[in-house]
């Protein structure tokens, strides 16, 4: 692993934390809530932090496709090419709305159906997190100078800690995890999740129910950086710019 992220994380991480300040104005003056036709819930927050995100990364990779989750749902087309950028301004709306602070900005870029390089930072809670394949994973904290390499751990003796969602559990979920040995179980909200197990503070987190690729692909980045792998539950590889862009269920491991 490298021992300091390139400038090619730091770009995103940069783009990131701009980002989650916009989503922070919006968060402290307590934004309304609107229905998208899904039934999700979207705010100003999601769509200004995503204008942001947009702008910058057509300035810092000009010609390069974003798919971006409000930018879909007001019904953009997109037949995505062999490189993109996935991107959920605020993935945790719910969270957001609540106000427990678990909401991330997420930004992946893919290549070839696979997330190279992603930036997950939730501003509520002061952690960003970057990682791209051959670059390594990172935490950074305070103005992006506090930064320390992050990996997978090894599986601990005592049993293992699977983390999952807050707002959407499920008994396919739950009866899954029975075949490893978990002997704790942390609720997260949002691609939080991923970069706990990237972190090693958790080992394990499966999936049953739908997601979206923007939910999860920044995500995914952090995780393979630090080591660890996802995969669909059939153990086959876990790919992006599918038709729809909606995922099958998935299982993301530190081991």
């Amino acid at each position: 692993m490298s021992g300091a992220p390139g400038e090619s994380l730091f770009e995103l991480a940069r783009i990131a934390a701009e980002a989650g300040r916009v989503v922070m104005r919006h968060y402290a003056a307590g934004a309304a809530a609107r229905v998208k036709a899904d039934r999700s819930p979207v705010t100003d927050a999601d769509e200004e932090a995503e204008a942001l995100i947009l702008a910058r990364l057509a300035e810092l990779f000009p010609g390069v496709q974003v798919v971006a989750e409000e930018m879909m749902a007001a019904g953009a087309e997109v037949v995505v090419a062999s490189h993109f950028f996935l991107v959920d301004p605020l993935d945790g709306t719910r969270e957001f709305l609540t106000g427990n602070g678990e909401f991330t900005v997420n930004i992946a870029e893919i290549r070839d159906g696979v997330p190279v390089m992603g930036v997950v930072h939730a501003p509520a809670k002061g952690r960003l997190f970057v990682g791209g394949l051959g670059l390594g994973a990172f935490e950074m904290t305070g103005e992006l100078s506090n930064v320390r390499a992050i990996t997978v751990r090894p599986t601990p003796s005592g049993g293992m800690v699977a983390v999952g969602s807050r707002s959407h559990n499920d008994a396919k979920t739950e009866e899954f995890l029975q075949q490893f040995a978990v002997t704790d179980f942390i609720s997260a909200g949002s691609s939080l999740k991923f970069c706990l197990v990237a972190a090693g503070e958790a080992d394990l987190y499966a999936r049953a129910g739908r997601t979206m690729e923007w939910d999860t692909a920044a995500g995914q980045a952090v995780l393979l950086a630090a080591g660890g792998s996802m995969t669909l539950w059939s153990g086959e590889p876990f790919i992006y710019g599918k038709p729809g862009f909606e995922n099958p269920g998935f299982v993301a491991r530190g081991f």
